[in-house]
């Protein structure tokens, strides 16, 4: 079957356990604003991802807190840190890059580093409407001169707003913005 679906750019960021931020911070994790996943956000608090190589700073934090800790860049961002970190589903973080998280309070390696696997979110309402299974694997149909199609998997959970998240790569590759609009094949 065929539709369409909006799509976000996911730029670097960092999810984190409480006790993971605690290490890093002395200040309540607060909210910059609302993400179109329902009770995610991005937070005020950014710290600096820093490899032997280089650093980037003024990396953006998104809560609500997790169970893990997990650090997603984009295979641009990897060449940077001269790490290559595995492509996974969130929360596959075993046996991925370390990498060092920095904060005026504290500085830890961790490991957790990944590049995130495209994904269309959607809630489970709607998988059971249409069939579709948490993982089941999907297309994405890019329009226009710089068109092609793209690999994905669905990712279906109770608050998951319909929605294909993208890196920043991935988004440049195909001239994409967020809030654009592509056929989704399944």
């Amino acid at each position: 079957m065929e539709t369409k679906v909006s799509v976000g750019v996911s730029n670097r960021h960092v999810h984190l356990t409480e006790e993971t931020y605690k290490l890093l911070f002395d200040e309540e994790l607060t909210k910059k604003n609302d993400l179109n996943q329902i009770g995610q956000f991005a937070s005020n608090q950014t710290l600096t991802l820093k490899t032997e190589k280089t650093e980037i700073p003024n990396v953006r934090i998104l809560g609500p807190f997790r169970k893990y800790n997990q650090i997603e860049i984009s295979k641009t961002d990897a060449r940077k840190f001269g790490l290559n970190p595995p492509v996974r589903d969130s929360g596959d973080v075993a046996n991925s890059e370390k990498i060092t998280l920095v904060t005026p309070k504290a500085e830890i390696t961790i490991e957790g580093c990944i590049i995130a696997h495209r994904h269309v979110h959607m809630n489970t309402k709607e998988a059971a409407e249409l069939g579709i299974k948490d993982k089941q694997p999907c297309t994405l149909k890019v329009p226009g001169i710089k068109g092609g199609t793209l690999n994905a998997v669905f990712k279906v959970s109770d608050d998951g707003f319909f929605e294909t998240h993208i890196d920043t790569d991935e988004a440049a590759a195909f001239a994409l913005n967020s809030g654009d609009i592509i056929d989704l094949e399944y």
